[in-house]
C-alpha cells in the first residue's frame, strides 16, 4: 500500500480538515484553521460541539480505530470484511478503509488523499476480483447475513450494483437464507408506516433478477430484493449531509444497542429540533414498538441537515417486525425505564416525557392517535401486503400482548 499518511476531509466538498496517520498504527483527526474561524461553518456533527455550543477543536490520536464520527461512517461485519479485502486492506486498519471507501460514504462527508495522491483501486476490479465479489456476496447471504449495497440506476432505467459495493442513488438490501421473507418484511412496515404519517422515502420491491451484477444463485434465497431511495442524495448528484445518533453520542458501531436509551434521543431532538420532530420521533417509537421491531439501535435513528446547519429528524429506515424471527424479542434500547414491549404503556411515555422535557400533551396524543391509526391500517392491510403469514401472524399474537394496542378505539 502506498505510504500516504494525510487524508483531507471534506464537507459539501469543501475541505475543513485532516485526518493523519502518526505511525504506531495511530491516527488523528484535526479542523483546518478555515473551518474553526468560519462563524457559518456548515455542522459536521453534533459531537463535535461542547457544552456551551462551541466547536470542540482537541483530539487525541486513536489506535486502529478511528474516532467514533468517522468509523461510523464504514461499513459494517461482512460488508466492511469483503471490501476491505478488495481493497487489500485489513478491515480494522480505519484510516486506510476510508481512504479506499471515502468517495462515497454516508452524509455530504468525503475523504481523499492529500497531495494528489491515488485512491486505491477498490473500484477498479478485474475480471478475477469481481468473481470474487460475487461468490462473496452469496456465501455471506447463504451464511444468514441480509447484505445491503448501494446501487445506481443503469440506462434502461433499472438498477446495478457497482462492483466496488459503493455508489449510486438507491439502498438494495437483499434476501437472506436463515431469515426468510425479509425484503417483503421491510417492505409491509414501510408502507404501514407511511399510512400512519411516518416520513418514509421512495421504497420498492423489486424482483432480485432485475438488479444487475448480482451472483448467479442469489434467487434461491427469495425472489425480492427491498430498495429505498437514498435521502442523503439529491436528484442533481449533491449531497445532504446525515449522522445517525451513535455518531451524536460518540458510540462505535459494536456498542449500538448501549449507551443510551430512547428517552437520550428524544431529548436531543427536542433541543436541536422542533415539537413536529419531536411528534415524528413518539410516532416512529409507537409505531415500531407496535411491529415489535427489536433493532432500533443507535445506528437505525439520524438526523439530516438540510440547511447544512440545523439538524432536523431524518426520514425513516429499517423498520423490520423482528419478532417472527426472534420470538419474544425487546426493544433495541431503553424507552425511559424498560425495553419490555409489554411495558411501553402511557406512564413510560410520560416518564419519558418528563426525563427528555417533551410536551406531555404532544406525546400521549401523537402515541394515541399513532395506535390508533395504525389499528386500523393494520386491520384493512395486512392481508393486503406481501409480508408472509408467519409475519402476520406474530405481529397479531404480539399486539395482544400490548396494553398501549388494547386501548385503541377502532
Amino acid at each position: 500500500m502506498p505510504d500516504v499518511t494525510v487524508l483531507t476531509v471534506k464537507l459539501y466538498g469543501e475541505p475543513i480538515g485532516t485526518l493523519t496517520h502518526v505511525g504506531g498504527e495511530k491516527s488523528v483527526f484535526a479542523f483546518s484553521d478555515t473551518y474553526i474561524d468560519n462563524a457559518d461553518r456548515p455542522t459536521l456533527g453534533l459531537g463535535f460541539k461542547d457544552q456551551y455550543g462551541d466547536l470542540i477543536t482537541d483530539f487525541r490520536p486513536i489506535k486502529l480505530k478511528l474516532s467514533p464520527f468517522f468509523s461510523n461512517l464504514l461499513p459494517e461485519g461482512h460488508l466492511r470484511r469483503y471490501l476491505a479485502g478488495l481493497a487489500g486492506i485489513h478491515k480494522q486498519r480505519e484510516f486506510f478503509l476510508i481512504w479506499a471507501l471515502g468517495r462515497d460514504l454516508p452524509g455530504a462527508v468525503t475523504v481523499e488523499p492529500s497531495d494528489g495522491e491515488a485512491w486505491p483501486s477498490v473500484a477498479d476490479l478485474g475480471e478475477a476480483e469481481e468473481e470474487k465479489l460475487q461468490e462473496n456476496m452469496l456465501r455471506f447471504s447463504l451464511a444468514g447475513v441480509q447484505l445491503k449495497f448501494s446501487a445506481i440506476t443503469n440506462a434502461s432505467g433499472g438498477l446495478t450494483i457497482p462492483a466496488s459495493g459503493v455508489g449510486g442513488g438507491w439502498i438494495v438490501k437483499l434476501p437472506s437464507y436463515e431469515y426468510r421473507g425479509v425484503p417483503e418484511n421491510e417492505f409491509s412496515m414501510m408502507t404501514l408506516a407511511r399510512t400512519v404519517g411516518i416520513d418514509v422515502p421512495a421504497i420498492d420491491l423489486v424482483d432480485v433478477g432485475a438488479i444487475g451484477n448480482l451472483p448467479a444463485g442469489i434467487d434461491r434465497l427469495g425472489d425480492k430484493a427491498f430498495i429505498v431511495e437514498r435521502f442523503d442524495r439529491r436528484d442533481d448528484g449533491t449531497s445532504v449531509h446525515i449522522e445517525d445518533f451513535a455518531q451524536v453520542y460518540g458510540v462505535y458501531a459494536d456498542d449500538k444497542y448501549k449507551k443510551a436509551s430512547f428517552r437520550n434521543i428524544a431529548s436531543v431532538i427536542a433541543t436541536e429540533s422542533d415539537h413536529a420532530d419531536v411528534a415524528e420521533f413518539i410516532r416512529r417509537l409507537t409505531f415500531n414498538t407496535l411491529i415489535g421491531n427489536g433493532d432500533m439501535h443507535l445506528k437505525n435513528w439520524s438526523l439530516i441537515y438540510p440547511d447544512q446547519r440545523q439538524a432536523k429528524l431524518s426520514p425513516a429506515y429499517d423498520f423490520v417486525s423482528t419478532i417472527p424471527y426472534i420470538p419474544g424479542d425487546q426493544s433495541a434500547l431503553n424507552f425511559s425505564r424498560t425495553r419490555r414491549f409489554d411495558e411501553f404503556t402511557e406512564d413510560e411515555l410520560l416518564h419519558l416525557a418528563s426525563k427528555a422535557a417533551l410536551p406531555r400533551k404532544l406525546v400521549i396524543d401523537t402515541a394515541r392517535e399513532t395506535v390508533e391509526l395504525f389499528m386500523q391500517r393494520w386491520a384493512s392491510e395486512k392481508t393486503h401486503l406481501p409480508m408472509g403469514a408467519g409475519v402476520i401472524d406474530a405481529i397479531d399474537r404480539h399486539l395482544e400482548t400490548l396494553p398501549i394496542a388494547g386501548d385503541a378505539k377502532v
